[in-house]
């Protein structure tokens, strides 16, 4: 199976479906089952800043206690968008794959963001990036160790 490793918070967030997009520099054509894989770097000044601290905490992690090393969950990678910014890094997000077309107005998304998600807050939605769309993720009930690589690699699954 593919797999992807996020440092963290950011992998704790799609394995808790806080998140649906891991957005990256470059784009994938994989498609398909796909193990999140948190590294062993945890980002600790976003874990003490909101929105990331409420929502860790909703789920009863700190920074100090997100699982580091370890694949936490599998997912479906749906699609990979290509992220535009027509009118300027403050006007709309799009996001287009394969013929669909989302447009974000963020003035709205961040106005709105405590009743609509953080999705925005919890991505980097620059011109020239891409937002990697994962669906039906299923939180493992153990993380199981595993050492993580840059780009997407190959994760074996072992049998306990």
């Amino acid at each position: 199976m593919k797999a992807i490793t996020i440092i963290q918070p950011w992998a704790t967030f799609l394995a808790l479906e806080e998140k649906r997009f891991e957005t990256r520099s470059w784009a994938t054509r994989h498609r398909g089952p796909i193990a999140i894989h948190a590294g062993k770097k945890v980002d600790k000044r976003i874990c003490r800043e909101e929105p990331f601290r409420s929502i860790l905490a909703k789920h009863g992690y700190t920074a100090d206690n997100l699982p580091t090393g370890a694949v936490i969950a599998l997912a479906n990678l749906q699609s990979c968008y290509a992220v535009t910014r027509p009118f300027g890094e403050t006007g709309d997000v799009w996001l287009e794959a394969e013929g669909k077309l989302v447009i974000w107005d963020v003035p709205r998304l961040v106005a709105l963001a405590a009743q609509e998600g953080h999705e925005y807050a919890f991505g980097d939605y620059g011109h020239g990036r891409y937002a990697w769309e994962m669906t039906d993720v299923q939180l493992l009930e153990k993380p199981v160790l595993a050492k993580g690589m840059q780009g997407l690699w190959n994760w074996e699954e072992q049998a306990e």
